[in-house]
């Protein structure tokens, strides 16, 4: 029996359950996480007074790698995201790598968003220098990925529902906070910027900083991609996904200008960065110093909501692109198999939360946003050049918006450590090597059995 890589329509394809609500839930939650709790701290110690302009320049990418992504869902909505399409429009080797690279960056990021929310937990239950505590980290991150994945693994309307209630939470702590500080952020704005409202990078290093910054916060945006690795649930998607990723976008934007302009103002950058990377919560810190101890609180309680529901987002598209190399016989072929009653990649659901509690044992949680960010903009590099090839009738956007986010994303990608793309790259080597060793295996065990091999 040869597997079906088709759009939901065959026994091995996924139930389209997911509406323009649930299609925003999900964008939200990927991307309202540790980018907005942390990274725009850890941005702002790169760019110094310009970050601003760097979460704008990171917005405009993200805007022009959103277009593409949203008419190669449309045109293609299947489990997968850039693994199909790299795989239709470019070559099985370019489709190939984008999976790959996603398994392992995200797998990387997932555990930190699990180690990040124990943290949180302990800190809102004292625990936080406690010696009883000490060790308390890792087991409680343990116990958030072994939970998620079961989630996960019970099928998307359950995840839907608990995504509504932490996203909830993330977005309403972020909206009080930017209630009660942006006034005094603005009314002190003059202080902190004293002679320009909004300073650009001037000298050689300045630059450097700031496109380390923007690649950075680009990061924070990429979430968007889940509804690609998603589409294969996605109800009418060539109208719900680019109406989902845009909105999205836009939602997300506005939140991130409005926390960065609130902190900065506050306490100013140079406060702002020391805060992230000496307390790893900067904007509690922030909201104690405005007098606001209960709001440091809530702020916590909405990291740890939003963690756990980035968490939950990078389970799912996990599993998903896991699916779908399982389906074509990248991976191995229970990958493709979906759970009877729930219709959920069952197999690859806990796989890909074993290899996340495989990556949270060592609790660094400094397993780093640089990866992320190299292995993102050359995931995304790929998803422009497939866009590129769309043909003229299938098109929903002009193609010099793919040919700049193309150029955009190959530009930043080597502007992280020279040490973090080296690593990135030898990642993608060994993927290679999996994957000549596998298709020869795989091809000896149909062979062998008289089945017929994956498309």
């Amino acid at each position: 029996m040869s597997l079906d890589p088709g759009g939901g329509q065959g026994k091995s394809g996924l139930v389209r359950s997911i509406g323009l609500g649930g299609a925003l839930l999900i964008g939200l939650s990927a991307m309202v996480g540790s980018g907005v709790y942390v990274s725009l701290g850890l941005a702002t110690g790169l760019a110094g007074p310009s970050v601003l302009w760097a979460l704008a320049a990171a917005a405009v990418l993200a805007l022009l790698n959103g277009l593409s992504v949203a008419q190669l869902s449309a045109d293609l909505p299947l489990s997968g995201g850039t693994y199909e399409f790299g795989y239709r429009h470019l070559h099985p080797w370019a489709g190939f790598s984008a999976g790959w690279l996603f398994l392992c960056a995200k797998s990387a990021s997932a555990a930190t968003a699990a180690l990040g929310a124990a943290g949180y937990a302990l800190q809102l239950a004292g625990a936080a220098g406690a010696a009883r505590f000490e060790g308390a980290t890792v087991p409680l991150a343990l116990v958030f990925v072994a939970a998620i994945t079961v989630l996960a693994a019970l099928g998307m309307r359950r995840s839907n529902k608990v995504t509504l209630a932490m996203i909830l939470v993330a977005v309403g702590a972020l909206v009080a906070f930017v209630a009660l500080g942006l006034p005094g952020a603005l009314a002190a704005w003059g202080r902190q910027f004293p002679g320009e409202s909004l300073p650009l990078p001037t000298t050689l290093r300045e630059r450097a900083g700031f496109l380390e910054a923007v690649a950075l916060l680009f990061v924070s945006y990429a979430g968007f991609a889940r509804l690609a690795t998603l589409g294969e649930e996605v109800s009418e998607p060539r109208r719900t996904i680019p109406r989902a990723l845009l909105l999205t976008l836009a939602i997300v934007f506005v939140i991130y200008a409005a926390v960065a302009v609130t902190a900065l103002g506050q306490v100013g950058p140079a406060a702002y960065a020391d805060l992230t990377t000496r307390t790893g919560a900067p904007l509690e810190r922030i909201a104690e110093r405005m007098g606001h101890p209960w709001l440091g609180k809530l702020l916590g309680f909405g990291a740890v909501a939003a963690l756990l529901g980035v968490l939950l987002n990078l389970v799912l598209g996990l599993s998903r692109v896991a699916f779908a190399m399982g389906r074509r016989g990248d991976l191995p072929r229970p990958f493709a198999k979906l759970e009877s009653v729930h219709r959920a990649p069952f197999v690859a659901t806990l796989c890909s939360g074993g290899l996340i509690a495989l990556l949270v044992l060592p609790g660094n949680i400094e397993v780093a946003w640089s990866f992320s960010a190299f292995t993102v903009l050359v995931y995304y590099a790929i998803t422009n050049a497939a866009a590129l090839r769309l043909p003229r009738a299938r098109r929903m956007f002009p193609p010099l918006f793919a040919a700049l986010g193309l150029v955009g994303c190959l530009s930043l990608a080597f502007w992280v450590e020279a040490l973090v793309w080296a690593v990135g790259l030898g990642i993608l080597a060994l993927g290679v090597a999996w994957r000549v060793y596998w298709r020869r295996h795989a091809l000896k065990l149909y062979s062998r059995h008289g089945t017929q091999p994956p498309v």
